[in-house]
């Protein structure tokens, strides 16, 4: 069974025993579940700061939001949280513009769910975590695993980068789309992964797109009209283990989920994709479902088996998913080989599992 070399110590321990002043870089929801996170360790957070365009004078949790110019002036030596998720070029130039002159972190707090990625939930979970890792049909992945792995745990914005990869060389070294007539796509949202692969697959004639958020869904629609190239069958359902009704995050954000009740919450349709294809094959199915992904994978465990079509599933959603969807895909279909590559993202999403037979 392959050793992993992961850190002993996590970040919310360090911050407890750090005596310099603990600064958010951002604000919103993710700021919201880092301070949460803070305030149940006994960490100060001592101010807020946001880009300069976005500083207007206007206060966050009690305290009057600063410009980074500002936190220099107030502090000599402080330490950066950054509090929100981003893929931005410019953005990211400016987070390690600001780590190289200020001793920055990167919280991993999840998606979906309450398990926080700490010390005890890896100690716990070790055994999990090095069977997951021989799984694994490559150096690179088991490099990917343990940056992602300490990345979470630490906070440390040099193990995100080092397990950085780009979208064309997952096309052109591990998935096939050369091969790819049939498509599903579970988590349209507006099109645009249909439209980034057929950017590489110039056979695909058919795709199966499910989007449960309404305004998504019209953006999709308006998508499918446009689009010649193939035959687009659209689902408004979210992916899941069975057909159903179930209540739906309806911001219309981009990682709507399927959640409880609540006060932004609408009833939508679900179904496993199995019921969709009615025993047609796919030759490939990707999962972005919003923390979902064990109820779909569930719900097109008939597909996987007869037909064993190439797959990309979400693995950052939750933090349990490090470990669980790759045992259980294993489970599903041994004869998976597997491999593990995440695009540029701060914290650590757009974690990928591929599934090739």
């Amino acid at each position: 069974m392959i050793n992993l070399s992961i850190e002993n110590n996590d970040l919310w321990t360090y911050l407890q025993s750090s005596d310099k002043p603990i600064v958010m870089y951002g604000m919103g929801n993710g700021a919201d579940k880092i301070l949460a996170v803070c305030e149940k360790y006994g960490i100060e957070v001592c101010d807020f700061f946001a880009s300069d365009g976005f500083v207007r004078g206007h206060a966050f949790h009690g305290k009057t939001v600063l410009s980074y110019s500002e936190i220099k002036e107030k502090y000599k030596d402080f330490i950066v949280l950054v509090s929100f998720a981003t893929s931005l070029p410019d953005v990211l130039d400016r987070i390690y513009a600001i780590s190289q002159e200020a001793e920055l972190y990167v919280p991993d707090v999840p998606v979906f769910g309450e398990t926080l990625f700490a010390r005890e939930f890896v100690e716990e979970n070790a055994e999990k975590i090095r069977r997951c890792a021989s799984l694994f049909a490559d150096d690179e992945s088991v490099r990917v695993y343990e940056n992602v792995i300490n990345a979470k745990l630490t906070g440390k914005i040099s193990y995100l980068r080092a397990s950085e990869t780009d979208r064309q060389t997952v096309y052109r070294e591990i998935l096939r789309p050369q091969f790819y007539r049939a498509y599903a796509d579970l988590g349209a949202y507006n099109g645009d992964t249909v439209r980034e692969l057929l950017q590489y697959a110039p056979n695909l004639e058919f795709a199966a797109a499910l989007e449960p958020d309404g305004r998504n869904f019209r953006k999709l629609s308006e998508y499918a009209q446009s689009e010649s190239r193939l035959t687009l069958e659209l689902h408004n359902v979210g992916a899941w283990d069975h057909a159903d009704t179930l209540f739906f995050d309806g911001s219309g954000n981009r990682n709507a989920n399927i959640s409880s009740a609540g006060k932004k919450t609408k009833e939508v349709k679900v179904d496993a994709l199995d019921n969709i294809l009615r025993g047609r094959s796919v030759d490939y199915i990707k999962y972005d479902v919003e923390g979902s992904e064990r109820q779909a994978l569930e719900g097109s465990k008939e597909t996987i088996t007869r037909f064993s079509p190439d797959l990309l599933v979400s693995m950052y959603h939750r933090s349990e998913d490090v470990f669980e969807l790759p045992l259980m895909i294993h489970e599903m279909n041994p004869e998976y080989r597997l491999y593990l590559r995440r695009f540029s993202y701060l914290p650590a999403w757009d974690l990928n599992l591929y599934a090739i037979k």
